[in-house]
């Protein structure tokens, strides 16, 4: 049995700032809807969505593979493609629509997996999930679990702010995110 290196808990100011926007490189996934418009040939524009072995189907090019890739990368392999078939080569692909897993687990009231449909923060996932059950919920230490490549990065983020009507900075969730919110700990 391998020895593994605990998860990275991370408080940097720097790294919670950067989850303070929808990561704006999102890679695409099965199932995620696109709008591929080409400059100068928009009978050619298309909506489609990435099907179940990550390709789309371009009308007059045929199939090229989509998930995997940011919404830039997919533009360069679409003109790397089918460039020379383009007297002007330039396209735009959009992320319009995107399903992905978060699972909320702890001191929730319905906690498991839900399905985000479009960019979502810690909290509006946990509310979501039923909300905090106030009963047991340690509000200053919910964790949020990523897995990054193959380093797992921990946040710790504390709700008491904002649950006070206090403005704080959201905190955006990532496909496969986990969120876990603790129980207080309390003597008998």
């Amino acid at each position: 049995m391998g020895c593994q290196t605990p998860p990275q808990t991370q408080t940097a100011t720097a790294e919670l700032d950067a989850n303070a926007i929808p990561d704006p490189n999102i890679v695409l996934r099965e199932g995620d809807g696109l709008k591929i418009n080409f400059t100068g040939a928009p009978q050619l524009d298309s909506a489609q969505q990435i099907r179940r072995d990550g390709k789309i189907a371009l009308p007059t090019f045929g199939e090229i593979l989509a998930a995997g890739f940011t919404p830039a990368q997919l533009e360069q392999q679409i003109l790397e493609k089918f460039g020379k078939d383009l007297a002007i080569k330039e396209v735009s692909v959009t992320l319009v629509s995107s399903v992905y897993p978060v699972f909320v687990n702890g001191a929730v009231l319905r906690p498991g997996k839900i399905e985000a449909t479009r960019p979502i923060t810690a909290l509006e996932a946990i509310m979501e999930a039923g909300g905090f059950d106030y009963a047991k919920a340690n509000v200053k230490s919910v964790k949020i679990i990523r897995t990054e490549g193959a380093e797992i990065k921990t946040f710790i983020l504390d709700f008491r702010a904002v649950l006070d009507g206090k403005p704080t900075r959201p905190f955006y969730i990532r496909p496969s995110d986990i969120i876990f919110v603790p129980e207080k700990f309390t003597l008998f």
